[in-house]
């Protein structure tokens, strides 16, 4: 079976991409994918690798998440698994690195499924957006406090794959950008289900929702109908040209009101992030899915 873990980041789809997924389960478990609500394993799977890292994996820890997460005696050839708090809250997720606990969580999983092929997907943030986003999730005071005395420009991504390769180098990942993820929206869907490229599914132009006019949705819909069979790619181009016309600029820009949080300071960070993402290029076992 195929395990497929869904593990943040934090404050990035914020369960938009699970949700997504629950609403085609029906057409998925046709296809042999299974989908589980999250209400049905998050605490479990949380208390079992909790208990995992400390004091070993329980022999029959894959069976008790089996059963709560497969219906009957169904069957899965896939195994879709989501919690953006699986490395840690949101206070663990900056501390020296980023979610310094992924590593000893993935082991236990690794451990718990034995036998199964597990799969990371992760979502990543530019730090200028990410950080501030944290501060407010969590009951620090200040954004110093997050970074608690290290290095703010000293965080990279990169850091948090190398890692999680040298220590579970079976395990292959699969990132993207945030910021992207209206673009390549319906690749991420098909990439986790594992459907084919041209597979139809309820909510492919979801997200766009949040982010463009009324007006434009209405318009992109009918360009859309009215150009069946488009690839991928083109469906992209498409969209940009529609956001570049109709974006929703409130529901698009991101502002942050936090002392020390100068221009200077987010405009490093942005130039340092998209320098990191050549790197996580060249991990070996990471495929970055990009616009």
């Amino acid at each position: 079976m195929q395990v497929v873990l869904h593990a943040g980041a934090h404050v990035t789809d914020e369960d938009r991409l699970i949700n997504c997924l629950v609403d085609n389960a029906g057409m998925l478990a046709e296809r042999g994918t299974i989908v589980p609500r999250p209400d049905d394993y998050r605490i479990l799977l949380r208390d079992i690798v909790n208990a995992a890292t400390q004091d070993g994996v329980s022999p029959d820890a894959r069976e008790v998440i089996l059963d709560a997460v497969l219906p009957g005696e169904e069957e899965a050839d896939r195994l879709i698994l989501s919690n953006d708090s699986f490395f840690g809250t949101h206070k663990m997720a900056v501390k020296r690195m980023f979610y310094p606990a992924a590593c000893a969580r993935l082991e236990a999983v690794r451990k718990i499924f034995p036998e199964d092929e597990v799969e990371l997907f992760f979502a990543i943030r530019n730090p200028a957006t990410f950080m501030p986003a944290l501060l407010a999730m969590t009951n620090f005071n200040t954004i110093d406090d997050i970074f608690r005395g290290y290095d703010p420009y000293s965080f990279r991504w990169s850091e948090l794959f190398e890692r999680i390769r040298a220590q579970v180098p079976d395990i292959p990942i699969t990132v993207w950008c945030n910021e992207d993820t209206p673009l390549i929206w319906a690749e991420v869907v098909r990439e986790m289900a594992a459907l084919e490229p041209l597979t139809g599914f309820e909510g492919e132009f979801c997200l766009l929702q949040e982010i463009m006019t009324e007006a434009g949705m209405k318009r992109f819909h009918a360009y859309v109908e009215e150009h069946p069979g488009m690839t991928e790619i083109q469906k992209r181009r498409v969209i940009s040209a529609f956001l570049d016309k109709f974006a929703d600029d409130e529901a698009v820009e991101e502002e942050y009101d936090i002392e020390g949080w100068t221009e200077d300071k987010i405009d490093r960070l942005t130039d340092l992030y998209e320098e990191d993402l050549y790197a996580i290029e060249r991990v070996p076992g990471v495929t970055m899915i990009t616009p």
